[in-house]
């Protein structure tokens, strides 16, 4: 029965890797309350919600519990284009996962202030931001979008190889001045990836 009910539920994932990209991320023993993650891309809502309501009426995903969804969308960043180097982040208008072993995931909220500092000013302080970034090659950024479409303004995610490196990018962005403007940046989300069986095997 339980290899039967993990099985459906992996069979759920395959196939809905079709209209959409669905990489499996492990949060066992990594954050409280969560156990998995899945990243899905796509450039249609209906199968996110297709694929949800068929997990829902699985045999395992009636044990399930969904705490954190995270809903947004791609567009050209405004603070790039004094920042022009090859496969950057920000000029592509679809994520490109690196598949890095490791994934850090949060919902960005900027205070109402910051909109309303003129866009000289906020290319100003973004330079600062984007440089310190640029120190970290192997830590790739991919910012998405929520305006009006979710409860943060932005959902941020970093592809890296390990985790110390994105600690030393995190602690030093908090030093910059745009760090000032941050309302909410949190719940940060330490993800592995894995494979959906694997992860279907540590929880089940």
């Amino acid at each position: 029965m339980r290899t039967e009910a993990k099985r459906e539920l992996a069979d759920i994932v395959k196939r809905y890797t079709g209209p959409m990209m669905i990489l499996p991320y492990s949060t066992v023993g990594l954050k409280a309350g969560l156990d998995f993650m899945l990243w899905r891309i796509g450039y249609e809502i209906e199968p996110f919600q297709e694929m949800v309501s068929d997990i829902n009426r699985s045999q395992l995903g009636r044990h399930l519990d969904i705490p954190h969804s995270y809903f947004s969308m791609t567009k050209h960043s405004q603070y790039v284009d004094e920042h022009v180097h090859e496969g950057q982040e920000g000029r592509r208008l679809r994520i490109v996962p690196g598949k890095r072993p490791f994934l850090f995931v949060y919902p960005f909220v900027k205070t109402r202030d910051w909109y309303l500092l003129p866009m000289a000013e906020r290319q100003r302080i973004m330079n600062e931001h984007i440089a310190i970034g640029h120190n970290y090659p192997r830590v790739k950024i991919n910012t998405t979008y929520s305006f009006g479409l979710d409860d943060q303004d932005f959902v941020v995610a970093f592809e890296s190889d390990t985790a110390d490196e994105f600690l030393d990018l995190v602690q030093e962005l908090r030093e910059t001045e745009s760090s000032k403007y941050t309302v909410r940046d949190t719940p940060m989300y330490t993800c592995r990836r894995t494979t959906i069986e694997a992860i279907l095997d540590s929880i089940a």
